[in-house]
């Protein structure tokens, strides 16, 4: 029942969506790179578990659904071809009508200030080794640079740090996932922050959406830099020396794609907690360039 609920739910919200994309709300909608998130969602390789990210900056409160509303129709009634997505608990599960709602919804219900090692990025990690398509706003929140004002030096591209969640969900894949940038335009004109309410609540008319996605990253420059972490791992007979409580990352450096970047540690050998940190960070650091550079060519063609 809960399965049916969640396609019904998924399948509404995305039929709604398309409806408002359809309209003429907006003044124009258009889409670039679409057939590399197609082909990633159609892709075999899944059916070997080999899931999907898409990787996204986060300009306004409906980035997520709308977004989606691009997609055909029928993949909304599929699990295969819909997303999960992290949601902040303090702005979508307030009460259990709304908990309801967005669980439903593939939302994973995700606390601030929680850190990177709480339930809803396990369960990220879970859906993606099953082959599931995960989406990421890896600021963690709407970031809406003020580029009318005093600000005018931040140049649109600019994101802030992504959080090292992003890092941690690639890293214990088990399996190299399809990791897809994409950029997104126009949804802080449909929803400016800076509005007073109740206006701040409603869609503004006219706004030019745009979303382009990018080609894959390349999985050889994400294991360079594993394999850089795999090479501080402490190991004793050639054989890795774990003493971490994340045995998650343990297994998945054992087991998982990690396992692909053995090489010769260095002397002496660093802190694994230490290391592991570092990496994850420069993993993060290295996909948030990848979204930026994304936009930055979406902003030379605009």
């Amino acid at each position: 029942m809960s399965s049916l609920l969640s396609k019904l739910t998924v399948g509404t919200i995305g039929i709604t969506c398309k409806t408002f994309l359809n309209i003429g709300y907006c003044s124009s909608v258009t889409v670039f790179g679409l057939e590399n998130l197609v082909n990633a969602l159609n892709s075999k390789e899944r059916d070997a578990r080999r899931g999907v990210i898409t990787l996204s900056n986060h300009i306004s409160t409906l980035d997520d659904p709308v977004t989606w509303g691009i997609l055909p129709t029928h993949y909304f009634f599929n699990t295969r071809t819909t997303r999960w997505v992290l949601g902040a608990s303090d702005m979508m599960f307030t009460n259990p009508v709304l908990s309801t709602f967005f669980r439903n919804g593939q939302v994973i219900e995700t606390f601030r200030g929680a850190g990177i090692f709480q339930p809803a990025v396990d369960f990220a990690i879970d859906k993606l080794n099953e082959g599931a398509w995960i989406h990421l706003f890896g600021e963690g929140k709407v970031n809406q640079p003020n580029v009318d004002k005093h600000e005018s030096n931040i140049l649109p591209h600019k994101l802030l740090r992504f959080k090292w969640g992003v890092g941690r969900i690639v890293m214990e894949a088990v399996k190299p996932p399809v990791i897809i940038p994409m950029w997104l335009s126009g949804f802080d004109k449909l929803m400016p922050e800076d509005r007073p309410s109740p206006y701040k609540f409603f869609p503004r008319r006219g706004a030019n959406l745009s979303i382009t996605f990018g080609k894959p990253i390349d999985d050889d420059n994400v294991k360079a830099t594993l394999k850089r972490y795999k090479s501080s791992l402490p190991y004793r007979h050639n054989k890795p020396q774990f003493s971490t409580p994340d045995e998650k990352l343990a297994k998945s450096t054992k087991e998982g794609w990690l396992s692909e970047a053995v090489v010769e540690p260095e002397d002496p050998p660093v802190s694994l907690t230490e290391e592991t940190d570092r990496t994850r960070s420069k993993l993060t650091g290295l996909l948030q360039q990848y979204v930026e550079a994304l936009g930055q060519e979406v902003n030379k063609r605009t």
